[in-house]
């Protein structure tokens, strides 16, 4: 089969290992074949929509990245956007410098960047399908709905199937969800063939603009709101400031109050700008455990 590369560099610390390792162990992603060495996976490009297989591998300063099509711009906007080297990192370690807690985090996973899903319409199927359900469920759930309706896709020799894209779930019924979740998909889909869920709108809008508008989506609460704008659109400095197990965290790290506001945590999370995202990142990524201890 023909592959199509091309390199990536990236601005300021990152390291791609320590991104791999993240997608092994996150849950939501630790379903993907591994050989410890390359990120493979297939998905719908919001472009146009159509699958597309991806092999990264580290390289001296960012990634190569191998596709198993002609890779326009859209497309390596989108796989910058997905490993996060779409934002110049180089004023992010300087936060651990005058924030000793954030700054223990980052010596722990020097270069971690945020990981994000592989497209915002993705996210928010993710966001619907995750709630009341343990990652690992509904991570078998969503995989099941790829490979009942989304196309495959070869890479390096393994099949993948790509999550489909929003048409085809529109008219879907079947889903293995709730009655409700299944409605919220469907509207999540007539949402993305808006143009509502994709990474260049949602990162047009001022964060807050963004995470209200995405609240007016079918099924989508304050944490999906979140979810969607840092995780799937790669939303680099954006702070919910109403999510309870992120604040049990910071509450923990920080020795904050147990009745400590949601105020307290705007403000806390204000001294990490314009990276407010990905010092969030961090300290999730510290509770899922899939942060190693090199102290």
């Amino acid at each position: 089969m023909t592959t199509h590369g091309f390199t990536l560099t990236t601005a300021g610390p990152f390291d791609f290992d320590a991104s791999l390792r993240f997608v092994e162990d996150w849950p939501a992603t630790s379903v993907l074949p591994s050989d410890g060495q390359a990120l493979r996976f297939a998905y719908c490009a919001e472009t146009d929509w159509l699958p597309i297989g991806v092999t990264v591998t580290g390289v001296p300063g960012g990634v190569a990245v191998a596709t198993t099509r002609a890779a326009g711009p859209g497309i390596r906007g989108e796989v910058a956007r997905i490993l996060s080297l779409d934002v110049d990192g180089a004023g992010f370690a300087k936060l651990g410098e005058v924030d000793p807690v954030l700054g223990d985090l980052q010596r722990r996973r020097p270069g971690l960047r945020p990981v994000c899903f592989w497209s915002p319409w993705e996210a928010a199927c993710w966001a619907v399908i995750v709630q009341r359900s343990s990652m690992l469920i509904a991570s078998r759930l969503k995989q099941r709905i790829a490979e009942r309706y989304g196309a495959r896709v070869t890479v390096d020799g393994h099949t993948y199937a790509a999550f489909p894209p929003p048409v085809t779930l529109l008219e879907a019924d079947g889903l293995g969800l709730p009655a409700q979740k299944e409605e919220w998909v469907r509207g999540l889909a007539r949402a993305a063939l808006d143009g509502l869920l994709t990474a260049e709108h949602l990162r047009s809008l001022a964060p807050e603009e963004a995470l209200a508008e995405l609240r007016e989506l079918p099924g989508v609460g304050p944490f999906s709101a979140g979810l969607i704008l840092i995780r799937g659109a790669g939303a680099p400095d954006a702070f919910p400031g109403d999510e309870p197990r992120l604040f049990a965290i910071l509450r923990e790290a920080y020795g904050l109050p147990e009745d400590a506001p949601p105020a307290a945590y705007r403000r806390l999370a204000d001294t990490w700008r314009p990276y407010r995202s990905w010092a969030s990142f961090l300290f999730r990524a510290s509770a899922y455990g899939v942060m190693d201890d090199r102290d």
